[in-house]
């Protein structure tokens, strides 16, 4: 049967020393319906292995640009990957995530529909597994469609290795911050900042159920490894935001608070101690990302090139 064409969407992947997981993500990518039109990937590897998988993918019928980044952290990788996409749309998705089978023909058709969207966020639902002691990292499994528009919690918008952004919006908001996002010192929240920059400059986000990733799941030493980096984040967001004026950020850190508190104390109630054990890391590291947010310097880094620039 022959193949349609490829989407004219451009998806950003950000890798590093996972060469197994980036293998698998690429071999989907290349078979969904449509194909993306290129895949850029920022690799902060330390490794040759994750350039060697991205070469060989290079040879199908995928166009594939391999792009080494020596620094670190999301932020910075995937501005890099940004600043290189050549199509109007460009689509995020972590290395350690694999897409349903029509989760890019579900982005192009909701950008196609709706002129006016500026991004598109999904589900993102646990990756199945053979081994009964892993658990899921990240998700999100709401089944209705939802539009923000204005001032929202971004938790609520989506999730940063399942969304796609019309380009013109990413030069509106320069991009990633780079103080924040995994590898960075801000530890977590890149894709917090970039939802709430978005809605804050104009941008339209809708929700869509159809366009689903699944992502690997994880150990429990693993998931509490992140809780504290992903509190990190958000409390450093919020004071970075204060800082630039903007007082929807206190209601922000109460909605944040006032969530945590919640579940730590449902787990406290329930004795599910693995939960309260959770929130408490998150909680402190709210704490220590407020700190840093309090320090961070004022002027938002970002490498990110604009459309003008290119």
């Amino acid at each position: 049967m022959r193949r349609r064409a490829p989407a004219q969407i451009s998806i950003a992947i950000a890798t590093r020393d996972r060469p197994d997981v980036l293998a698998r993500l690429l071999d989907a990518l290349a078979a969904s319906e449509p194909r993306p039109r290129e895949i850029l990937i920022a690799d902060q590897s330390a490794g040759p292995q994750s350039e060697r998988i991205a070469r060989e993918r290079a040879r199908g019928e995928v166009e594939i640009h391999y792009l080494r980044d020596d620094r670190a952290g999301l932020g910075v990788a995937q501005n890099r990957a940004f600043s290189h996409a050549q199509c109007p749309i460009i689509a995020v998705i972590d290395d350690d995530c694999v897409p349903a089978s029509g989760w890019l023909a579900a982005i192009a058709e909701r950008f196609d529909a709706h002129n006016e969207l500026g991004a598109v966020t999904g589900p993102v639902l646990p990756l199945p597994a053979d081994d009964p002691k892993l658990v899921p990292v990240s998700s999100r499994r709401s089944p209705l469609v939802r539009t923000f528009l204005g001032r929202h919690v971004p938790w609520e918008v989506g999730s940063g290795n399942n969304f796609a952004v019309r380009r013109e919006w990413l030069d509106a908001v320069r991009g990633n911050d780079e103080r924040l996002g995994p590898g960075s010192p801000g530890q977590g929240g890149v894709d917090m900042d970039l939802f709430y920059r978005l809605l804050r400059a104009g941008a339209r986000i809708r929700y869509e159920p159809d366009s689903v990733v699944y992502h690997a799941q994880v150990t429990t030493k693993e998931r509490l490894a992140r809780r504290g980096p992903y509190g990190h984040g958000i409390g450093a967001g919020v004071v970075i935001w204060l800082r630039e004026g903007d007082l929807y950020a206190v209601w922000v850190l109460v909605r944040w608070l006032a969530l945590r508190l919640r579940r730590c104390f449902r787990g406290l109630l329930q004795q599910d101690w693995t939960l309260a054990r959770e929130e408490a890391l998150v909680l402190g590291g709210t704490a220590r990302g407020l700190l840093f947010g309090l320090r961070a310097r004022s002027e938002r880094p970002t490498s990110y090139e604009p459309t003008a620039a290119r």
